[in-house]
């Protein structure tokens, strides 16, 4: 199983964001989602547990509620052998960057 934990940067304040809901889900065999786990993120801009999950598609949505942005959502696989998955969250109030972290 492997470890999925996220961390959002405010980049225009240049401080984590604390308390963005952030859910993740993964793709049910159907075509749709299915909510694995959520949290806030802490006053870190982080969230440590969001669920440990086996390799497959899922999503992170980050409810962000910025002046344009009212939530993000990142798209991603999970291989085999991943140990954990770090997905950090650099956001502004009119663009985002998302990489895969350590």
């Amino acid at each position: 199983m492997t470890a999925v934990t996220t961390h959002v940067l405010d980049t225009a304040a240049g401080r984590p964001a604390a308390g963005v809901t952030v859910s993740l889900h993964g793709r049910a065999e159907d075509g749709g989602w299915t909510q694995i786990g959520a949290a806030a993120t802490d006053a870190d801009g982080r969230v440590e547990t969001l669920g440990a999950v086996a390799p497959g598609r899922y999503r992170l949505v980050f409810d962000t509620a910025t002046p344009f942005f009212d939530e993000v959502v990142v798209s991603f696989r999970v291989a085999a052998g991943d140990a954990r998955l770090h997905i950090p969250l650099l956001l502004s109030p009119y663009g985002y960057s998302v990489y895969r972290g350590s």
